[in-house]
C-alpha cells in the first residue's frame, strides 16, 4: 500500500533525526500530496485518516481533539474533509514559516 513516504521516494527505515526528518518532508511537494489524496472520497473517516498517515486511531482522535488536524464532530463520529486535510499538511511542513513567521520545524 503506498503511503507518504513512499509516494515522495522517501525510504523510512526506524528512526530519522529531526533535521532529516525536515528535509526530508521539505522535499514534497504539492504533485506529491496531490497523488497521497488522488484516489482519497471527499470525506475520509477517523480509521481512513489513520491509514492515510500511517498513524494509529488513537494519534488521529487526539488530533482530531487538540485541533492539529481539521475535522468535525458529528455525534460521536468524527469526519474529516480531503481537501482540508490536504491543506492542513502543505502549510505545516516542518521548517517551513507559519502565517506568524515561525519555524513548523
Amino acid at each position: 500500500m503506498s503511503n507518504l513516504y513512499e509516494s515522495c521516494g522517501i525510504v523510512y527505515i526506524g528512526y530519522m533525526r529531526t533535521d532529516d526528518w525536515t528535509q526530508a518532508m521539505n522535499s514534497i511537494n504539492g504533485s506529491a500530496l496531490d497523488a497521497l489524496f488522488a484516489d482519497q472520497p471527499a470525506m475520509l473517516s477517523v480509521d481512513e485518516v489513520a491509514t492515510l498517515l500511517n498513524a494509529s486511531r488513537q494519534n488521529v482522535y487526539s488530533w482530531l481533539r487538540e485541533g492539529v488536524i481539521p475535522g468535525y464532530k458529528i455525534g460521536t463520529t468524527w469526519r474529516v474533509l480531503s481537501e482540508e486535510l490536504k491543506e492542513t499538511l502543505r502549510v505545516s511542513q516542518p521548517g517551513k514559516p507559519t502565517a506568524g513567521g515561525k519555524s513548523n520545524g
